[in-house]
């Protein structure tokens, strides 16, 4: 039996309800480590770590998912030891769903890389030379065991002109072939992912080669490379509703409110972004009215939760003042406080999306958030 046929055994996708109004929609997706409702905004472990949480505190916030990095896994501490390990999941102490990303992001970001038929060369943190292919990424991802692979792609650039485009998305077609080909581990789900650049044609051409493949799930990436909002929202919106809908959707490296609420809008299931826990250890924290800097010297007397509405640990039990003390004392209590709020917001930002969508009211939701919502809150206050 082909494997694509021996997985529907142990994932699927279920589609809940679509939004009346609007192309959102909320599902289940079910895998061997558990259920994910969607919407789902997954936070980031690149090393297997949520930077400054702990498995327990994630689980007491119930995140249904997280997000790893085979790059950076395979780097350290090697995915052959975590398969020794007994796979990702017993290694971190994370018994709910994985997804690992390809290392294709890797291959877009680092310096000095080549491109060819057979995969990307480039250089590792210590001058090593790496050779990434579809074969040894879906490898990897296999030693690591997560629920969800990501297929080996080229994160095309922006710009990027037609010529190049194509050639790329042509590549990435013939990378597919061989992740599918090496894949064999029928409890883990393999997604493809649709490139193009900002254009329609090819965005278009991609969506129908990688949907003739039957995977899984299927994911829209190449966006949050430099386009700007503009042109990001232009792509979602162009293919997005066009994606298989008894799949799940995915948009990669998304991650400010504002911007999820347009991928939801689109009919996009999942999304994943540093930004969460990046922000929060630099002291930005997000709130229903925009994002404060907590380091800030109006904060010092300010005895409020970073977000009264919320009904989480950090919320329910500390001040804004005392989070700023933290931080103004370089207490490593303040990151993990400030980490867990975000991942805490971010998790009922999605909550109350998938309410309003099984309740037809998301565009109402999605207005009277973002009218409350100023993205340029405190972002840029120094102390």
């Amino acid at each position: 039996m082909d494997i694509r046929e021996q997985v529907k055994e142990n994932f699927r996708f279920e589609l809940v309800h679509e939004d009346k109004n609007s192309k959102a929609r909320a599902g289940i997706i079910h895998t061997p480590h558990g259920q994910i409702p969607t919407p789902v905004f997954m936070p980031v472990g690149t090393h297997g770590a949520i930077k400054a949480l702990q498995p327990n505190q994630l689980q007491n916030l119930d995140i249904p998912i997280i997000l790893s990095n085979t790059y950076h896994l395979h780097l350290t501490p090697g995915s052959e030891l975590v398969a020794k390990a007994g796979g990702l999941h017993k290694f971190m102490a994370w018994d709910r769903p994985i997804l690992t990303d390809s290392g294709g992001f890797q291959v877009f970001s680092l310096q000095g890389n080549s491109i060819t038929e057979e995969g990307s060369k480039f250089k590792g943190p210590k001058g090593q030379d790496i050779l990434l292919t579809p074969e040894t990424s879906i490898g990897i991802q296999q030693n690591l065991g997560s629920d969800i692979m990501m297929a080996f792609d080229e994160c095309i650039p922006y710009p990027a002109d037609k010529a190049y485009t194509k050639r790329s998305i042509d590549r990435t077609h013939r990378w597919l072939d061989r992740c599918i080909e090496a894949w064999t581990n029928s409890e883990q789900a393999l997604f493809g992912i649709i490139q193009g650049s900002t254009y329609d044609e090819y965005r278009d051409e991609c969506l129908e080669e990688v949907v003739k493949r039957d995977l899984p799930g299927y994911a829209i990436g190449g966006v949050s490379v430099g386009e700007g909002p503009e042109l990001m929202e232009k792509i979602v919106k162009y293919t997005g509703p066009k994606m298989p809908t008894d799949k799940p959707r995915y948009v990669m490296g998304v991650g400010m409110p504002e911007d999820l609420f347009m991928i939801w809008e689109n009919g996009i299931d999942m999304s994943d972004c540093i930004i969460p826990t990046k922000f929060a250890r630099g002291g930005t924290l997000f709130t229903n009215r925009g994002k404060i800097r907590i380091t800030h010297k109006n904060y010092r007397r300010d005895f409020f939760p970073i977000e009264p509405n919320l009904e989480d640990y950090v919320n329910k039990n500390f001040s804004r003042a005392y989070i700023k003390h933290l931080f103004d004392s370089n207490e490593i209590l303040g990151q993990i406080l400030a980490t867990a709020h975000n991942i805490a917001f971010y998790k009922s930002l999605a909550d109350r999306a998938r309410a309003a969508i099984l309740e037809d009211r998301f565009l109402e939701f999605k207005a009277e958030f973002l009218k409350g919502y100023n993205k340029n809150d405190g972002a840029k206050k120094g102390k």
